[in-house]
């Protein structure tokens, strides 16, 4: 037995060891493996061992105590749950022997989560869902999670689209006191009525999109005068029935943009403004804010204005009708000739305008998806841009840069379309860039308009040889919403907005909320920087789920084509490998070099992976094969076949 003096220095022992441990908040961090760590305020991350960590998700926030282990590593293991920032999530039912588990769709979440009996509301193996948490695996490591919609099977038609639209949180239905709302101004409303209103109804207008679109936004007129020509914008006006601040404008705001999928579609405002009383429809009398813009022979935009109008579209033409005119393919549009034609010759104008003297995004070969009865892609056929995409597109950004120009003179707060051009966080990098290709270049200024337009031009001429447009691409800003005027590099225009897609771009709908209150003489200002950053975060969330959901529909087309072979070009290349673009159907993958056993060496300066016997470069060549693609985290594998010589040093 211990005498008093043992069990004293035990109990003394005893008291220095938990004095010594450190109690803290902490956020779960997890890994690739089953261990994780404990990110403390102050900045450290303490270990938490495999059996620890199956009591929380990454991103808990969780009571901790650190302790020493053994070998004097501190550990950390975890007391209570604070937070659980898991609501719902998207996953797939699994089945283990007997058990259904949910496997959740979650970054960085790799564990099942248990489905009792009573929570699996009619799931089968196999269905994707959404799910919640049931029961937290603070206490015993062993999450239960329910299942509160089932939205199909892998092979349900749209499949895709429901999901990504669930895991992204997209809103597709509209409250029922917006509904109401909007009842209720479409009932007082009457904008044909308003005096303010200029009948522009005698113009010749006519919408050229896409066969199926119902959500027109827009539609064009142009005649000829003695310096060029009149070109007139219609735009339309939902604003016009939209209260300021009201419930409805705050659920458009709140999805801030259409989001496109293909075979469906979520608008981002009620049908009942987008495809009845505001669209542009053939032979309908519409509200509009209506740009007319004066451009010369040369294709110099001028003077122009912006008007508060009463228009009447007199046809729905499709981007097909016109372009089989414009090549004289097609007599049947004979009796819109008029502003076709004139259309036509603002169109080439305005185009050759901008090719001299600003700068124009380079053709790239686009291709066309065709989906079958199960929404999935049946086949994929290469897509040259048409003539009567290009007309349409060079009217709207006349239509745009006159937004911001209107905006700016009036000192209004945008939305303006700011891109900055070179990252102001790669300078040094940038500057050694421009000295090694482009030395006339090194003591002028890189964030004047003129001379970033001399040196895209440059670029695009490639004078060393290399692809050095795509190449400086990894240095280049994206283009950001901004409340002040500024230079849009990419365009080579001294400012830029939008404003042509106000049914399917709440930028646009701000931007038209700007220009009618400089039309009203109303001095509020309507958009701020805050509310400009919240909108961008929306629209970059939408654009993530399109993309998503186009990956996952790609996976599926091209899953039983593992082993097949295809031409190629290298479309992104890092000191890891490559990304190729396949010739035949545009779809993109990854050939991953790590793994191979020859050695590469990545050069930047000349956007090349080069080992012993063969070398990759930027927009080269090359044949892979096929090797893996999985739908679940939307990759495909090619590995190359075609032996790339590299080059001689002789």
């Amino acid at each position: 037995m211990l005498n008093k003096d043992s069990l004293s220095q035990l109990k003394g022992l005893k008291d220095q060891m938990v004095a010594e441990k450190e109690h803290a908040d902490a956020t779960v961090k997890g890994t690739h493996s089953r261990y994780g760590f404990a990110v403390l305020a102050d900045g450290r991350e303490i270990f938490i061992p495999p059996d620890e960590m199956l009591k929380a998700f990454p991103d808990d926030r969780v009571r901790v105590c650190i302790r020493p282990d053994k070998g004097d590593k501190l550990v950390a293991d975890i007391e209570r749950l604070i937070d659980c920032p898991i609501g719902v999530f998207t996953g797939r039912c699994v089945r283990k022997g007997k058990a259904l588990f949910v496997e959740p769709d979650l970054p960085r979440v790799s564990r099942w989560l248990f489905l009792p009996p009573h929570a699996r509301n009619g799931v089968k193996e196999g269905d994707y869902v959404t799910s919640a948490v049931l029961r937290h695996p603070i206490k015993d490591g062993r999450p239960q999670a329910k299942v509160l919609r089932v939205l199909g099977a892998s092979d349900s038609p749209g499949i895709e689209n429901a999901l990504v639209e669930a895991k992204y949180e997209l809103p597709r239905e509209w409250s029922s006191e917006a509904s109401a709302e909007l009842e209720q101004q479409l009932a007082k409303v009457k904008p044909l009525e308003q005096q303010r209103r200029r009948d522009l109804t005698d113009l010749e207008f006519v919408s050229i999109d896409s066969a199926r679109t119902q959500d027109i936004d827009d539609a064009l007129y142009a005649e000829s005068n003695s310096e060029g020509w009149f070109l007139y914008v219609a735009i339309a006006d939902p604003g016009t029935y939209i209260e300021p601040g009201s419930l409805l404008e705050q659920e458009i705001a709140a999805r801030g943009t259409s989001v496109y999928f293909h075979g469906d579609a979520i608008a981002m405002m009620p049908e009942r403004l987008s495809q009845e009383t505001c669209a542009l429809a053939e032979d309908q009398l519409r509200p509009a804010l209506v740009c007319k813009i004066s451009v010369t022979d040369e294709g110099a935009v001028g003077h122009f204005e912006f008007i508060e109008a009463t228009v009447r579209s007199r046809a729905k033409l499709s981007y097909l009708q016109v372009d089989r005119y414009l090549s004289g393919n097609y007599d049947e549009l004979m009796s819109h000739a008029t502003p076709l034609e004139a259309l036509y010759q603002v169109f080439r104008a305005l185009r050759s305008h901008r090719e001299a003297r600003e700068l124009v995004m380079e053709d790239r070969t686009e291709y066309r998806w065709y989906m079958n009865e199960h929404k999935k892609i049946d086949h994929i056929e290469q897509h040259e841009k048409l003539q009567s995409q290009r007309l349409v597109e060079e009217c709207m950004i006349a239509a745009n840069r006159s937004c911001a120009l209107f905006l700016a003179d009036n000192g209004r707060d945008g939305p303006f379309v700011r891109h900055d051009g070179f990252r102001t966080d790669r300078s040094q990098e940038v500057k050694k860039f421009v000295a090694k290709f482009l030395p006339d270049f090194i003591a002028k200024p890189l964030d004047e308009v003129a001379n970033y337009r001399a040196i895209m031009k440059l670029l695009a001429a490639s004078p060393a040889g290399l692809p050095l447009r795509s190449m400086v691409n990894r240095l280049l800003t994206r283009a950001e919403l901004s409340t002040k005027p500024g230079p849009h590099m990419g365009m080579a225009l001294p400012c830029y907005s939008n404003c042509t897609s106000p049914l399917r771009k709440y930028a646009d709908f701000l931007a038209h909320r700007q220009i009618k209150q400089v039309l009203h003489d109303e001095a509020e200002q309507l958009v701020s920087q805050e509310q400009l950053k919240v909108l961008q975060q929306r629209v970059t969330r939408a654009r993530a789920a399109s993309m998503d959901a186009e990956k996952w529909l790609k996976c599926v087309f091209m899953q039983d084509k593992v082993g097949a072979d295809y031409e190629a070009t290298i479309s992104h290349l890092n000191s890891n490998g490559f990304t190729v673009r396949l010739l035949e159907n545009g779809i993109e993958g990854v050939v991953d070099l790590r793994n191979v056993p020859e050695k590469f060496s990545y050069d930047r300066w000349t956007a090349s992976l080069t080992s012993g016997d063969r070398q990759f470069q930027l927009e080269r060549p090359v044949r892979v094969k096929l090797t893996k693609v999985d739908a679940k985290t939307r990759e495909i594998l090619f590995s190359p076949l075609q032996d790339e010589p590299a080059p001689s040093d002789t």
